[in-house]
């Protein structure tokens, strides 16, 4: 099933997970002082900055669902990772994010087509953002986000950060694989 004719937009976006993918893997991340981010991480978004690329993060984050945390503490993160990325010349053009997980608590105890594997954040993105799904990729480091990316329509890559290693053998081998999301960046500003 393929949703890529759903919007008609003109724009390319790189899609991009965040935990694995942005930042170092923590269970659960929310605390700002916890975040790190991967090497070449900041350099990548700069590229795809540079290259004309909306970069559009879209996360799971069932901790919500869970009562780790709150909302708020995402949009803080999100917040303080923005200050990070500016202070060094780069930016997330939006973020996105799915609080909900079915074995989570009220409200947020539900099925959603938002949590990736399903494509609700791009699809909205896209929406949103007059993207062009069919011209876009999905960078992420689980199986999740490549299905997530391939549903929409767009053309995923796999990182090797993460969970990326034990999810290669998960994927087809025709998804490219790159070592992190600076090589991720060299290879879609090469197209």
């Amino acid at each position: 099933m393929s949703n890529s004719n759903r919007f008609h937009g003109t724009k390319q976006a790189v899609f991009l997970d965040r935990d694995g993918t942005i930042n170092v893997e923590k269970e659960y991340l929310y605390r700002v002082e916890e975040f790190e981010f991967t090497p070449g991480a900041v350099e990548a978004i700069r590229r795809f900055n540079q290259a004309g690329y909306l970069v559009i993060v879209v996360t799971n984050q069932s901790g919500v669902a869970r009562g780790y945390y709150a909302e708020a503490d995402v949009k803080q993160l999100h917040l303080h990772i923005d200050a990070l990325l500016a202070s060094q010349g780069g930016r997330v053009d939006a973020w996105y994010y799915c609080p909900h997980h079915e074995q989570g608590k009220p409200p947020y105890n539900r099925e959603c087509d938002c949590r990736k594997p399903m494509p609700g954040m791009l699809l909205q993105a896209a929406a949103d953002h007059a993207i062009d799904l069919t011209r876009s990729w999905m960078v992420g480091d689980k199986t999740a986000d490549i299905e997530a990316g391939q549903v929409a329509g767009c053309r995923p890559v796999l990182v090797m950060t993460g969970y990326g290693a034990k999810t290669a053998d998960e994927v087809s081998t025709e998804i490219p694989r790159c070592p992190d999301l600076l090589a991720a960046a060299q290879l879609i500003t090469a197209v």
